[in-house]
């Protein structure tokens, strides 16, 4: 099954110097239905405004992927570490208990376009405080894993993300290694069918629940960034 999620129906926010779509509770946007799905706790895009910043907070025990899709960003924990991240780079902070961390924009004249992804991370797994990868154009691209494989960036979960840049007309089949996974158009109109059921169609901003497919294929309409969040458990 493939339930779609538009990005009208996603929470809103409008701070002046952020701009946010929210696809599960977060911040003042709470539905008790969506508190996130298996061990995918946050799914948000995110705009700064030029030099605006997060100030520093402590978060639970969760790995935070950014996805840089604009401009260039200055993370900073409260140990002093430091490191940034610009567009076209995927940045993944392993959280630790007793530190708060900083974002900041570092342009004074282009906003910070992000994705930012909250996953539950196993305690009795652990990984590089601070792990960077640069995306290089090509259709497809395993972003993230429990064990690091192909260069992705490695999770304290199992949790397979994968990164879509396809031009129209472009197809990609992937395999699922669980019951549920979640799409998300980062940008372009595609269509997602799974072995058992008719295709739907998603366009910038839109998520679909995967649920119960062994495979998905992925046909661009348009040129296209997705996000697939394979979530096994």
């Amino acid at each position: 099954m493939i339930t779609c999620r538009t990005a009208q129906q996603c929470g809103q926010a409008d701070f002046g110097w952020l701009q946010a779509r929210y696809t599960f509770s977060f911040g003042h946007y709470f539905d008790p239905k969506l508190m996130g799905y298996a061990s995918l706790r946050v799914l948000n895009q995110e705009v700064l405004a030029p030099a605006a910043s997060f100030q520093p907070r402590i978060y639970p025990n969760v790995d935070i992927l950014n996805l840089i899709l604009q401009g260039e960003a200055e993370y900073r924990d409260s140990e002093g570490n430091t490191i940034r991240a610009e567009a076209g780079e995927a940045l993944l902070l392993a959280t630790q208990n007793g530190l708060s961390y900083s974002e900041q924009n570092l342009s004074s004249t282009t906003p910070l376009t992000r994705m930012q992804l909250w996953l539950d991370a196993c305690t009795e797994r652990s990984n590089e405080r601070i792990q960077c990868l640069s995306l290089l154009p090509k259709p497809h691209t395993l972003l993230a894993s429990p064990d690091g494989v192909q260069g992705s960036l490695q999770l304290r979960q199992q949790v397979w993300i994968h990164h879509l840049d396809l031009q129209a007309g472009e197809l990609q089949e992937l395999a699922l290694n669980g019951p549920r996974a979640y799409l998300q158009s980062i940008h372009g109109t595609f269509s997602a069918t799974g072995e058992h059921h008719d295709s739907q169609t998603l366009t910038c901003g839109d998520g679909a629940f995967i649920h119960q497919e062994n495979r998905l294929t992925i046909q661009a309409e348009t040129p296209l960034r997705a996000l697939l969040i394979d979530l096994p458990l």
